[in-house]
């Protein structure tokens, strides 16, 4: 890995590396270690998400000027407009900010259940835009028409025929006899032939569980023409998948929806005036060149959809639709950035200091002793084989009981110094023997978060998110490197990769604090994250930043206490503090004094969250 972590790749010059420390690329540029020391001074322990509302708008600026830079170019006379769909982040936090930073672009909200409905009208405002996706009942039909009549700009999606006759049926409960009824605007989300790629891939073509046929189209189109509501058939709606790597496939899906419009609107749709693209636009989370995961530019996005747009119009002689588009991950990825400790390095027992040599040490001890000694650049791949042979010599030796375990112990460091001093050696010549050796020495960080928690997407869909040190950055990290989370499973590891290295530093943690970043986390983690060994949702902080240029810590929310966490469960919290109390206070093992204070021990650590803590020469974690 580049010493930079591949930051020119990922970071869109959102962060940027400074002397020693990762900075926030902003104002009076704060190092993510200032930030970071900030918060836990005030007694904030465990993983940090800090939160930059900057950064969202950034997203937003681009993406609408990228847009209104390509409708000036080939002169388009269509609208351009974004929701923000819930599904990727509905955590108060984030969504307060992004109304905040949003409110000069009309930017709206795209729900996808009730719950989210209810967000979405209680906090766009009045205007701004509101669409209504994924399948819906009767109750959230008319959750849509009490928006409207509360003066909302909300698009109900018709996922299904059934959907459209539920619409049909709270029209005239609703607006039976008045004399302004009120209807929400319909769109119809297509099941196009075109589909997406990559792992989100079945959100498209015919296979997805979403959108009308073509045949449902037409019967949809008879409906509401037949019930008089043909004039509120205001979008076409259409989604090819998430984290879309390349730009083909949208370009196919666009010539298919581009037609579907024409042919509705010269059909009578007279109404219809927007073609809604969904989601889809991809975030370059690949820290090495030669795995990028797109491969096009925003420009190029937002002229392919809007130069397709005009010509089909042009055409098919119809106006040009405004353009609509649903981009939650490109919004939000960038915003939120996880901070965890390192607790413990899992091989650092493998120091010359843990040798413990005796007077008179086995022969082949004693010649590995020599080896690492004796080591150097023309000698390397000699003395690394002998190194070799001799470990797998010495450790027959204790199985037959000929050497002990100061022995074994030995052995073991000796190779391992071995090994890390030959690849040191011949670190030019890129062998798959040196590879192989590399994985073998690897260090693992345990490092206080939860994957399950912070990174579900890692852990389910095996998605690589940048992750680096927060400080050291002028010292070369030396360490291939494997990273353990805290939760009581295996699959709680980012294992080195040999064709993606992380290489991170050896540190003393008795004196020293080191901290990893997990970058690009603001899309989907948090509301996906699992409550696995009852970890709960780290510690939360909003970092904005003042007129003169300093950074300010506003909305923090400290990660939930045990008892808290159990209360979520359903377990009932008051009846295990009874239990806890009583155990005590029955105890035939303490005294009156002692209960008091055990009692006052219990108490404090309930108090606190599931993360881990650990007393360091300079830091409590």
């Amino acid at each position: 890995m580049q010493q930079n972590y591949g930051i020119d790749i990922w970071s869109d010059n959102n962060f940027i590396i400074q002397d020693s420390t990762i900075n926030v690329n902003h104002k009076n540029r704060p190092s993510l270690l200032e930030i970071t020391q900030t918060v836990r001074s005030k007694g904030y322990k465990g993983p940090l998400l800090l939160r930059f509302p900057h950064l969202i708008k950034k997203q937003i600026h681009t993406l609408y000027s990228e847009f209104n830079r390509a409708k000036k170019e080939f002169e388009y006379e269509g609208d351009f407009q974004a929701v923000f769909p819930l599904k990727v982040n509905q955590f108060p936090n984030f969504v307060n900010s992004l109304i905040d930073v949003s409110r000069e672009y009309n930017y709206g909200l795209e729900a996808g259940s009730k719950a989210e409905l209810v967000i979405a009208i209680t906090h766009t405002p009045l205007g701004a835009p509101i669409t209504v996706n994924g399948f819906k009942d009767k109750e959230m039909i008319s959750l849509c028409f009490i928006a409207a009549y509360m003066g909302h700009n909300i698009t109900i999606t018709i996922e299904g025929i059934g959907e459209l006759e539920t619409i049909i049926e709270v029209n005239q409960e609703f607006n039976n006899g008045l004399k302004n009824p009120t209807t929400p605007k319909i769109g119809v989300r297509i099941r196009l032939h075109s589909s997406g790629v990559g792992i989100w891939a079945k959100s498209g073509g015919y296979s997805s569980k979403f959108g009308l046929t073509s045949t449902e189209l037409l019967e949809a189109y008879e409906l509401l023409k037949e019930n008089h509501l043909l004039e509120k058939l205001w979008m076409i709606h259409f989604h090819i998948g998430s984290q879309m790597g390349e730009i083909a496939p949208l370009k196919k899906a666009l010539r298919e929806v581009g037609n579907i419009y024409a042919d509705l609107k010269n059909r009578g749709a007279t109404a219809l005036d927007a073609i809604n693209i969904g989601g889809g636009l991809a975030v370059e989370y690949a820290q090495h060149p030669s795995y990028k995961e797109l491969n096009y530019s925003l420009k190029e996005f937002a002229n392919d959809v809007v130069f397709l747009m005009r010509e089909i119009a042009k055409s098919k002689g119809i106006k040009e639709p405004d353009i609509f588009t649903e981009s939650g991950r490109f919004i939000a990825s960038s915003h939120a950035v996880l901070i965890a400790p390192v607790l413990e390095l899992f091989s650092q027992e493998y120091h010359e200091k843990s040798l413990r040599l005796k007077e008179k040490n086995p022969p082949l001890i004693q010649e590995l002793y020599d080896l690492w000694t004796s080591l150097n650049r023309s000698n390397a791949r000699e003395y690394l084989h002998d190194s070799l042979d001799h470990m797998e010599s010495l450790l027959t030796l204790f199985d037959l009981g000929y050497i002990d375990l100061e022995d074994r112990s030995n052995t073991e460091i000796l190779v391992n110094l071995i090994i890390k001093k030959a690849i040191m050696l011949l670190k030019n010549e890129d062998t798959n023997e040196l590879q192989r050796l590399q994985d073998r020495i690897q260090e693992r960080y345990l490092v206080n978060f939860s994957a399950f928690q912070s990174l579900p997407d890692f852990w389910g869909l095996g998605q690589h998110f940048p992750v680096m040190p927060i400080d050291k950055l002028d010292i070369k990290p030396t360490n291939p490197a494997t990273i353990w989370d805290i939760t009581c499973d295996s699959d709680g590891e980012i294992a080195f990769n040999r064709d993606k290295p992380l290489h991170l530093h050896d540190i003393d943690l008795d004196e020293d604090e080191y901290f990893l970043a997990f970058f690009l986390t603001g899309a989907y983690q948090e509301v996906l994250g699992m409550k696995h060994n009852l970890f709960t949702h780290p510690t939360e902080v909003v970092v904005d930043f003042s007129d003169e240029g300093d950074f300010e810590l506003n909305y923090l929310i400290e990660a939930q206490n045990l008892m808290d966490i159990l209360d979520d469960m359903d377990y009932d919290k008051n009846l295990i503090d009874k239990k806890l109390k009583y155990m005590i206070e029955e105890s035939i093992l303490l005294n009156h004094s002692q209960k008091r204070n055990l009692l006052g021990k219990l108490y404090l650590y309930l108090s606190e969250n599931s993360y881990l803590k650990t007393i360091q020469a300079n830091q409590k974690d």
